[in-house]
């Protein structure tokens, strides 16, 4: 069974603004915990709260509570398609049989 308890790390440590950095499930919570009233309440952070919770108390995977905290720092991030990134592999190689 995995350690329950707030003391455990998370495998990547998740960066904040300002140099601080996320390192324990304590830390997290702390960090959570300072939030305005009005921030916390919403839907993501609620989420991100209870996943933490959960990990806490029933020793889950670090990594769930660590994608509650990233999904409510992000939530007003919108990923972009880059297109010039597209590798474009087909067409290129000729196979043997072609040549």
């Amino acid at each position: 069974m995995a350690d329950k308890g707030g003391q455990r790390k998370f495998e990547n440590p998740i960066l904040l603004p300002g140099r601080r950095k996320i390192v324990t499930l304590v830390d997290a919570g702390d960090y959570i915990a300072n939030l305005p009233k009005k921030e916390a309440d919403l839907p993501k952070w609620q989420a991100a709260i209870g996943a933490l919770m959960v990990v806490v108390e029933h020793g889950g995977p670090t990594m769930f509570a660590r994608i509650g905290v990233m999904r409510a720092l992000n939530r007003g991030h919108v990923r972009e398609f880059n297109a010039s990134r597209k590798d474009t592999h087909w067409g290129k190689a000729k196979l043997k049989r072609d040549q």
